[in-house]
This record gives structure tokens, C-alpha cells and sequence, in this order.
């Protein structure tokens, strides 16, 4: 394939054109069909007429290995798609035994592709893998260490182990670099074998090999073993710290550079592994602050490589103890990332902005405006990442805004995964910060509007349950809730009962229980006038679910009981049911019907008014029966004797045992927490902070002492630097990657000694200057949305403000409600009282705690004083 198609027949690209343009998966098997017939006749061994007195001539086919690869190559696209073609399978095996190496490349691809982890043949293959695991050929023995990877399952990995451990010592770097890998792998799939403790050895060895490829192939092993657990690499901090020191010197070989970022790749790998071993840890985090704002500062040369590998150091600079000032240098970057005119830098920034806001939201109120900007932007990408961001944001000050953008984005998008996940949130962030129970009804219900049977149907079962217990703090605030609740079903009764099939179910079930339930708090319809409108979704919609429809009968039944008299319309509709295949719905219309016609006088009792939350009384003696028993026994029935086996003295230990445990659980409160009387960077600061000062830098404990416990002598303002000042630890580093190599062979990189870290070298950042929330004044991504602030001595004073137009002040106003108030320059406002629910139309006239209607005459609530 790779050879432009000089070595492939005619007949192989009319076959990759009828798969294109096949029309169906039909068609596309016939084709496949037919290809599997002619593959097993020129695949088959036919030898040709034999000659007396002479060996039988082979395969004139087979003798071909350019036609025997074409044809392994049509095989593996009968496999893709679907179809058995395991009559070529030995056809593979034999091709990796070619002495050519582009067919045994081919076979090893195609046993690797199509042969089961249980096929036999994978086992035929040790042998051969092991003949190019020892041969002289570099590329034989690269293709049988792509191949152990690919093809070698947990019972193999101790017949070619040995092998592979002997190649990390081969002269070769692509050798010694597949061969780690290859290790890994065994590892991977054969942990016993090949145990995590002989890795790492081998993983110590290679870092420090003189090629750099092969050191960035063990960057990938470290990152994903150290996934798994970083207590075996914490001790390689320093070496991974000088080694990232000597990509961004340029130690490197010119061929790792891209667009002038010297190997971002590696820089990247380290930059992570750093931020594994880094996490809730502030010893190791202490030995990376330095090299880390070193990263951020020289990894700004304008181009995307470079972007690359700073929002990798704000995600480990989040990731690790907290510093302070790393993290304001990453606000800065998040800043200028915000500020860029690029979709793809805005991501960056919202993504980031999205990873610090969760443990330093103060970082989030620097770019209000922009968050907006990105929300209102045409890339639909860019607002889901802005939704998420907005998700991690939430608070009881900003809930409200949040869920209306929300729901906004939520209306408009057609993306069902994207639809499933606003939804799941909304709902969340509804249930933690809901400002009132009033909010939180009009918003799950809407949510209920647009997003249909996409919401859990707890969501609805504790929607109907804060409705029927209220929220206890008094009847009268109870009833103007659920009075409000009332009226927003009945505007969705009467604007919607045309297209009542199209209502989603949940929300026709939640409708119907409420209206049933308090149907006669309602100020703009009366109980007959929503009684109508249910019978009319109940005869219109032909396709309502079952369990739908018995929510909607029983609210009719219920409305009749508060009316005392059953409408026409309101019998029909139950006299059509008690005909229905649904056994459970037919005997609920058959009792009711029977009620109204034989003893309609209890049905206030059989459905009592606002009785939903009240507990059921359970008589636990069932007296009711005594006059039954009486009855039995008068007739000479035998009275009930206790059995003899009766363990009633281990139900009283039981008794006696639940009676003196102790409870559960623990109710009394917690002490309430005294405020810390110092900040997050007084932790980070130890005997050095004067010293560290002097940058600007909070030291970690026991940073400004050396090894030998003296100070550390930071130079003053205006004096050169000394040169014994504390440097990082390139031991068993230093001058690897020269041009001459290295002098003396390094075998292993051996634990150092973790040095006491340093505090940062003052230099100019290429960020610019930075307020306390990382706003960024200075350029450094190439021009994007870059801009100069800064006013020096002796300038003239700045220009006055342009007044802002209507749109820019509606802009703040919208920012100003999604973070809370935190404007930058003004102080954060006082936390206000949680508001009481409102009613849309207050009830006057509401006193007793359970209106119940009188007989027969239907007693709604009255009318509502206007408002």
C-alpha cells in the first residue's frame, strides 16, 4: 500500500471501489461474498502436472509473494468487514517467514489483526518471533518486537522474555527504544512474569540512556505505571526535573525542535508525570515550583506546541500543593488564553479557567466579561466547554442565571448525549442551590417541558413530595406554594391542550397528581374547568403511555370528589375505561363508578382533600376482625393456641438488645471552625521566606537552608548573583545528550537525594504584570487579543473612559450575576436573606390548615383578592 499501488493488481482496486460505492450493507455482502469465493480458490494449493522422475512443481500462485501479499491484504478487509476468513490464516503464518521483510511485515499484520487471543496459531509463532528476536537485522528484529506486542498473550511472554531483556542493552536506539516498550507490555499482560519491580529497574536504566528517543519511550512507560501508583518514582523527581532543565536549554539535538519549541512531546510527557507525582504532596511538589515557572515562561514563543505544553503546566500547577505564586503565574496564562481572538486558545482558557475555579474561584473573577464573550460566541464548542465551566461555577449567589443560560442552550441544541448531560446537571445544581422552593418548582418543570423522559423519575417523585409536605416553616406559606405550582399547570393545561400528545410523560404525570391533588387553589380555573380540560388530553391522545393515563383518570376522580358531583363528560370518560384491557385501570373505573351511583356521600372520605402526606393509621391488632373471631368462636370454633416452638424469648432478647443500642448515628454537631489567622502561602513558607521574598516566592518548609543548614544567601538589589547559589540536581544528567555523547557509561539511574528546594531566580516575566486575580497587561502568545496597559513615570495620564454603550452595560450586568457580584475593584456583597415564595396571586382567603368541600355542592377555594 505504501508503494503509490505499483505492486497492486487491477482486480484489488475494483474491489475497494464496489465496497465504496455499495449502496447498502446488502449489497456490500454480496461483494464480500463473492471475494471470499475467488480468495479460496487462488489460495488453495494446486500443483501443476507432475513429471515422472521429478519433484511436484509448487504453486505457480504462491510462488509469487507479491500476489500471496495482495491477496493477505484483501483477506484482512474480508475480516473488517465483518465476514470469516480463516481459510487464509496459515497463508499468514507462512508469509512471516518470508526472508523478505515487506511480506513478513504484511503476515505479521495480519495475525495480529484477525488471529483470536486463544487461536492456535498465535502459538505456531513463538518460534518464529524468536529466530528475529535473535537475528543480526536491525529491522527483523524491529518487526518481532512490533510483533510480541501485537500478537504474544500471557502464556507466551516466558519463551521470548529473556530475549527482549537482552535488547535493551543493543546497539541499536530504535531497538533498545521498542524493546522498553515491548517490556512494558509483558507487564501489562503478564504481571506475574514480568513484575512491576523488574520494569522500573529496567525503566531506571533507560532514562538515562544517551539517545533521547529511547529516554522519551520510557516517558511513556513512567506515565502510565505511575498512574497506577507514584510511590516507586517519587524519588526520580530530581532526575525528571534536570532533565525537562536540559530540553528548555537546548541541550537536545536540533531534530527535536518544532517551530522553535525544543521537544514538546517530552516536555509535555514530563510536565504530566511531574503532576502525578506532585498531587497532595508537598514535599515532592516543593522540588518542581522552579522548574515549572521556568516552563510557562519559556514555553511562550507564539505557536501552538508551545500553548501545548503551558496549559499542560496549568493543569499540573493545579494538580500539585498549591503555591501561590504559580498559581497567579497560571491565572496570567489563562488570562492571555481568554484574551486570544483563536477558538481553539479561548478552549484552552475555559478549559483551564474550568480546572482552577474548582479549589481558587477568586481566579475566576478576572474574566467575567470573557466567559461571556465565549458564551455567546457562534462555535458550538466553545460554549459546551463555557456550560461546563459555568457548571463548576455554581453557588446560591449566581443559580439563577446559570440554569437560564442552561436552559437556553438546552433548548436549542438537537445533540442527545448533550441534552443528557445539561439535564443531569441542571437538576443537580437545582437540588444543591435552589434560592426557594417557588424557583425550583418553575425550573424543574420546564426542564420537564424540554427535555421529556431524559429526567429521572426521582426528579419527579420529590417535585410531588415537596409539593404535598410544603416546606414546614408555616400552613399559610405551604398553601401559596402549592398554590403557585397550581397555577403554573393550569397555564400549561390551557396553552397546551391542542398538542397534549406531545407532552413529554413526565410532566403530564406530575401535572395530572398536582391538579388532582389541589386542582381548587386555583384563581384562574375552576375545578370543572380543569376536570374538562383532563378529559380532553384522556380522549385526544390515543397513544398516552398506561401508566400516564391512570395518573390522568385518577385526577379526574379526584377532582370529582372535591366537586361532589361527577360532570357528564367527566362519567364518560370513566365509563369508556371500565372497559379497558388494562385490568388494574378498569377496576379502579368500576369502583369508582360503583361509588357514585350506590354511596355517593363517601367519596370526600374514600379521596379526602390534601390528605398525601398524612400517615396511614395500621391497626397492628387487627381488631377489626374480633367480631368475626367472636362469631367462630360462639359456633364452636377452637380457639388459637400459640405453637410450642415458639421462640418468644429470643424476640424478647431482641426487644431488650434494641432497646438499650446505642443509636446509628452521631446527631450532635460538629464545633463550628474558627477562620484561619493565615493564608494558604503561610503554609508553604518556612525559615527561608525572607530570603525568598526577595522573588516574590513562597518556600516550602525548610527551603531556605541548605543541605548542611546554613542559610541560603539571597543577593541584594543592584549586586551580581553569587555563584554558590543553590542549583538543581543534574547528577547522572548533565551533558547526556552532547555532541561527543557521554564520557563515562551511565548504567542506572540511582535514587538522588531530594535537595532542599530553592526559591525562584528573579527574571522578567514574559507574562507581563499581573494583579492579584493573574489579569495579564503584558503580550506573549504571538498577538492574540494582546494589549499594553502599562503607565510609566513621566507619561502622560491616561485618556478618560469612553462611555459604555446599553449592550456592554447589559454584558456586566449579565457577568456581575454569574459570578456572584465579584466585580473586580468592588467588594464581594453581603450574603442576602433566602427569599420566601411568592405566589403569582396571593390567597386571601385560605385559614384552614385542610379545606374539605362541602356536600353536595362543589367548595373550591374562593377567588383571590387582585393583586
Amino acid at each position: 500500500m505504501s508503494t503509490g499501488g505499483t505492486n497492486l493488481s487491477k482486480e484489488f482496486f475494483e474491489l475497494l471501489k464496489a465496497i465504496g460505492e455499495s449502496k447498502s450493507k446488502q449489497e456490500e455482502d454480496r461483494i464480500i461474498v463473492k471475494e471470499i469465493q475467488t480468495l479460496k480458490k487462488k489460495l488453495e494449493t494446486r500443483p501443476g502436472p507432475s513429471v515422472p522422475g521429478q519433484p511436484p512443481p509448487p504453486n505457480t500462485l504462491l510462488n509469487s509473494k507479491r500476489r500471496a501479499k495482495e491477496f493477505l491484504v484483501r483477506l484482512l478487509y474480508v475480516e473488517m468487514l465483518g465476514h470469516d476468513a480463516s481459510f487464509g490464516y496459515i497463508k499468514a503464518l507462512e508469509l512471516t517467514a518470508s526472508a523478505s521483510l515487506y511480506h513478513k511485515r504484511t503476515g505479521y499484520l495480519v495475525c495480529g489483526a484477525c488471529l483470536a487471543p486463544t487461536h492456535e496459531f498465535r502459538f505456531m509463532l513463538v518460534n518464529q518471533m524468536q529466530r528475529d528476536l535473535q537475528s543480526s537485522h536491525v529491522l527483523e528484529i524491529c518487526g518481532g518486537l512490533l510483533a510480541c506486542t501485537n500478537i504474544i498473550t500471557g502464556d507466551m511472554v516466558p519463551a521470548v522474555n529473556g530475549e527482549v531483556v537482552k535488547l535493551l542493552d543493543h546497539t541499536s536506539d530504535t531497538v533498545r527504544k521498542k524493546a522498553i516498550m515491548c517490556l512494558h507490555r509483558f507487564n501489562q499482560i503478564a504481571p506475574e512474569t514480568v513484575t512491576r519491580s523488574d520494569v522500573i529497574e529496567k525503566l531506571r536504566k533507560v532514562l538515562c540512556d544517551r539517545d533521547p528517543s529511547v529516554m522519551g519511550a520510557s516517558l511513556n512507560c513512567i506515565e502510565a505505571m505511575a498512574a497506577q501508583d507514584t510511590t516507586s518514582f517519587k524519588d526520580l523527581i530530581p532526575s525528571l526535573v534536570s532533565i525537562l532543565k536540559q530540553i528548555m536549554e537546548h541541550r537536545l539535538p536540533t531534530d527535536y525542535e518544532y517551530h522553535r519549541v525544543p521537544a514538546p512531546w517530552m516536555q509535555l510527557k514530563l510536565v504530566r508525570i511531574l503532576g502525578l507525582l506532585g498531587r497532595n504532596d508537598a514535599s515532592a511538589s516543593s522540588g518542581m515550583y522552579e522548574i515549572l515557572n521556568e516552563a510557562l515562561k519559556k514555553s511562550d514563543v507564539g505557536v501552538n506546541a508551545g500553548y501545548a505544553v503551558v496549559y499542560e503546566c496549568i493543569r499540573t500547577i493545579v494538580t500539585i500543593y498549591p503555591n501561590p505564586t504559580l498559581l497567579d503565574a497560571a491565572g496570567d496564562a489563562i488570562s492571555r488564553f481568554m484574551q486570544s481572538r483563536s477558538h481553539n486558545l479561548k478552549y484552552l482558557g475555559v478549559t483551564g479557567l474550568a480546572a482552577i475555579v474548582e479549589t481558587h474561584p477568586q481566579y475566576a473573577a478576572a474574566h467575567q466579561l470573557a466567559v461571556m464573550d465565549c458564551l455567546e460566541d457562534q462555535d458550538e464548542t466553545l460554549q459546551r466547554k463555557t456550560l461546563d465551566l459555568l457548571y463548576r461555577m455554581t453557588n446560591p449567589v449566581n443559580i439563577e442565571f446559570i440554569t437560564e443560560k442552561m436552559l437556553e442552550f438546552l433548548r436549542g441544541t438537537t445533540d442527545t448525549f448533550l441534552k443528557q448531560v445539561l439535564t443531569k446537571r441542571i437538576c443537580s445544581v437545582a437540588e444543591r442551590y435552589a434560592p426557594n422552593n417557588a424557583w425550583y418548582i418553575k425550573t424543574i418543570t420546564e426542564l420537564f417541558e424540554i427535555s421529556g423522559d431524559m429526567v429521572r423519575q426521582e426528579v419527579a417523585q420529590n417535585l410531588m413530595s415537596m409539593i404535598a409536605e410544603g416546606t414546614g416553616e408555616s400552613e399559610e406559606a405551604d398553601m401559596l406554594l402549592r398554590q403557585n405550582a397550581i397555577e403554573i399547570y393550569v397555564g400549561l393545561l390551557n396553552g397546551k391542550d391542542k398538542l397534549a400528545a406531545t407532552l413529554p410523560r413526565i410532566l403530564l404525570e406530575t401535572m395530572a397528581w398536582c391538579l388532582g391533588e389541589y386542582g381548587y387553589l386555583s384563581a384562574i380555573a375552576s375545578v370543572d374547568d380543569i376536570t374538562r380540560d383532563l378529559c380532553q388530553i384522556i380522549s385526544k391522545a390515543s397513544q398516552l403511555h398506561s401508566v400516564t393515563r391512570k395518573f390522568l383518570i385518577s385526577a379526574v376522580m379526584k377532582l370529582v370528589a372535591q366537586a361532589g358531583k361527577c360532570p357528564p363528560y367527566a362519567a364518560a370518560i370513566i365509563d369508556d375505561f371500565t372497559k379497558s384491557l388494562d385490568v388494574e385501570l378498569q377496576q379502579r373505573c368500576l369502583e369508582f363508578q360503583s361509588l357514585l351511583t350506590t354511596a355517593p356521600q363517601v367519596l370526600a372520605e374514600v379521596l379526602p382533600v390534601d390528605a398525601s402526606a398524612e400517615d396511614v393509621q395500621v391497626d397492628t391488632n387487627l381488631s377489626f376482625l374480633d367480631g368475626f373471631v367472636g362469631q367462630a368462636l360462639s359456633n364452636g370454633a377452637k380457639a388459637y393456641e400459640k405453637p410450642d416452638d415458639d421462640d418468644d424469648d429470643d424476640e424478647e432478647m431482641i426487644n431488650d438488645r434494641m432497646q438499650i443500642k446505642a443509636p446509628a448515628f452521631n446527631l450532635t454537631p460538629y464545633e463550628k471552625p474558627t477562620k484561619p489567622t493565615s493564608n494558604a502561602g503561610m503554609l508553604m513558607r518556612g525559615l527561608g521566606s525572607d530570603a525568598a521574598a526577595a522573588n516574590g516566592v513562597s518556600l516550602p518548609p525548610g527551603a531556605g537552608y541548605g543541605s548542611s543548614g546554613n542559610p541560603i544567601n539571597t543577593p541584594s538589589v543592584g549586586q551580581a548573583p553569587q555563584t554558590n547559589q543553590l542549583q538543581l540536581n543534574t547528577r547522572n544528567v548533565a551533558n547526556v545528550w552532547g555532541k561527543g555523547g557521554l564520557s563515562q557509561p551511565v548504567t542506572s539511574a540511582a535514587p538522588v537525594a531530594s535537595a532542599p528546594a530553592t526559591s525562584f531566580e528573579s527574571s522578567n516575566n514574559n507574562y507581563g504584570s499581573s494583579s492579584a486575580h493573574g489579569t495579564s497587561t503584558g503580550s506573549g502568545y504571538g498577538g492574540f487579543g494582546s494589549s499594553s496597559s502599562g503607565n510609566t513615570y513621566g507619561s502622560p495620564a491616561p485618556a478618560p473612559e469612553p462611555e459604555k454603550t446599553q449592550e456592554q452595560l447589559e454584558k456586566e450586568r449579565q457577568a456581575a450575576a454569574l459570578f456572584g457580584g465579584l466585580i473586580p475593584g468592588q467588594a464581594p456583597p453581603a450574603p442576602s436573606q433566602r427569599p420566601t415564595p411568592v405566589a403569582a396571586t396571593p390567597l386571601s382567603a385560605v385559614t384552614a390548615p385542610k379545606p374539605a368541600p362541602p356536600a353536595p355542592a362543589p367548595a373550591p377555594a374562593p377567588a383571590p383578592a387582585p393583586a
